[in-house]
């Protein structure tokens, strides 16, 4: 009665079906367009979840891959909510960035590497800084220059994979200040 006295119509539902979870890996998704909308001022092309197996029915798929194909350069960037095997993430970023090469037909002369997106959590902070040696010798590039590179058509990608922080909601990225 009070809406249809000011000229308005009054709706409400009240929802509490399944479909209105959000999907289960939501934390997931807001990195990776995180991680889209920062590198698009970079002038990369992104492909995310790029299946990089042509011939199987269900592809290894590359959370985000970014493409700069006039600098012919390329990024393959994991997204880590949290580890149950660092060292399976490391191998499998190694497949992905070899395979990335193929998919893309990238030639010899294009510069493709590798990046970590972890999301700042206690644990995974807590773990980062427990190996950190493993972290550094594996992603020693400046992780500022990776954060430039991502925002700055101009700025090159390091020579070495990176390591980025991702904040709690996942909506900015921060160097990873890595330290040997």
């Amino acid at each position: 009665m009070v809406a249809a006295a000011v000229g308005e119509q009054l709706v409400g539902y009240l929802e509490h079906t399944p479909g209105a979870n959000l999907p289960r890996d939501i934390e997931h998704l807001r990195r990776q367009s995180a991680l889209i909308q920062i590198a698009s001022a970079g002038g990369w092309v992104a492909l995310p979840e790029l299946a990089v197996d042509r011939d199987v029915a269900r592809s290894r798929s590359i959370d985000v891959a970014l493409v700069r194909a006039a600098t012919r350069e390329a990024i393959v960037a994991e997204i880590w909510n949290w580890f149950d095997d660092v060292g399976g993430a490391m191998r499998g970023l190694d497949g992905k960035v070899g395979a990335a090469a193929a998919r893309l037909d990238a030639g010899a002369d294009w510069q493709i590497h590798g990046l970590f997106i972890i999301r700042d959590t206690r644990r995974n902070r807590e773990l980062v800084y427990e190996l950190m040696p493993l972290f550094v010798a594996r992603f020693g590039a400046n992780a500022a220059l990776w954060l430039k590179a991502l925002k700055d058509p101009g700025q090159a990608l390091p020579a070495r994979d990176g390591l980025l922080w991702s904040d709690r909601s996942g909506a900015t990225l921060r160097p990873s200040r890595l330290r040997g």
